[in-house]
């Protein structure tokens, strides 16, 4: 089964109310097994546009253990802190896996 990313554009409007929302939300992604893989305020951007001024991605088991800790009461109380501190853009996109190859 294929990992699950969460991908999180942030335009940060309040640094503080965004520490917040990190500490709130720590214990939520580790219940939810996430693997923090980036939190760039800098990313390259080689064609088009970008939002925002911090780009985080998680990494879940699959795409079911994304969006259950997406909508988990846990998430569900941190999730107003970031809203208010941040304009965000957030999606869950289903991972690779290469097919084997035969000899």
């Amino acid at each position: 089964m294929p990992k699950g990313y969460v991908i999180l554009t942030e335009a940060i409007k309040d640094e503080a109310g965004m520490e917040a929302y990190g500490r709130a939300s720590a214990g939520s992604i580790a219940h939810g097994r996430a693997a923090v893989l980036a939190v760039d305020t800098g990313p390259q951007v080689l064609e088009g546009s970008w939002h925002g001024n911090r780009t985080v991605v998680l990494e879940f088991e699959s795409v079911e253990a994304a969006r259950a800790w997406y909508e988990s009461d846990a998430y569900a109380e941190a999730k107003p802190l970031r809203l208010a501190a941040a304009d965000c853009n957030v999606v869950i996109v289903s991972g690779f896996e290469m097919p084997s190859r035969s000899a």
